[in-house]
């Protein structure tokens, strides 16, 4: 018989890991066992499917600007979208582009995370007529072993953009300060 109450609660990161499919079997068992007799978990994992849901609508809508992780971008890619991607090491700059066609793009920025815990990727866009638009995009999501970050722009909104250049400084942050992992350039021209 399936609990309304629950007692221990599954953990928010637990319940999405296993959503995504990133639990080894040996994590994913216990949680299976407990939603089996849990409504209440079950419900958390209904919600957050339903969310994953919107969200992956959105991103094929090209509606969503976001650092991404890898296992979304291979979902991405698993349902056949049309992704474009841009590698590029910290202090360069990639020419880059989006075809009508193309359902996303994404810029693999090449990042050292060693010993680091939490990563802020400060945006600044200028357009060739002079306008700048600079925004701030706190801890982004990156595992123990990342060697890069994914960015995931707006894809409807990056077909309207004229040329211009994206510039993504990745810092890292803890108690005391910030310190810089590198600046990464984004040369766009439109197709």
């Amino acid at each position: 018989m399936m609990s309304e109450r629950c007692e221990a609660p599954i953990a928010l990161e637990a319940l999405v890991a296993y959503w995504l499919g990133e639990l080894a079997a040996s994590a994913e068992e216990p949680i299976e066992e407990h939603l089996f007799r849990c409504a209440s978990c079950v419900r958390r994992l209904e919600a957050l499917a339903a969310l994953g849901s919107g969200i992956r609508a959105a991103v094929r809508d090209g509606a969503v600007q976001a650092l991404i992780t890898p296992s979304f971008l291979e979902l991405m890619q698993r349902q056949g979208m049309r992704i474009r991607e841009y590698r590029v090491e910290a202090g360069a700059t990639v020419a880059c582009t989006i075809q009508a066609d193309d359902d996303a793009v994404v810029g693999r920025m090449q990042v050292a995370l060693a010993g680091v815990h939490r990563v802020d990727a400060l945006h600044r866009l200028d357009l060739l007529d002079g306008r700048v638009r600079e925004w701030r995009v706190d801890d982004v999501p990156f595992g123990p072993e990342a060697r890069e970050l994914l960015l995931l722009p707006s894809a409807s909104m990056l077909k309207q953009l004229p040329a211009h250049a994206l510039r993504v400084e990745l810092v890292a942050v803890d108690d005391r300060a910030e310190r810089s992992l590198g600046t990464y350039t984004f040369a766009h021209t439109p197709s």
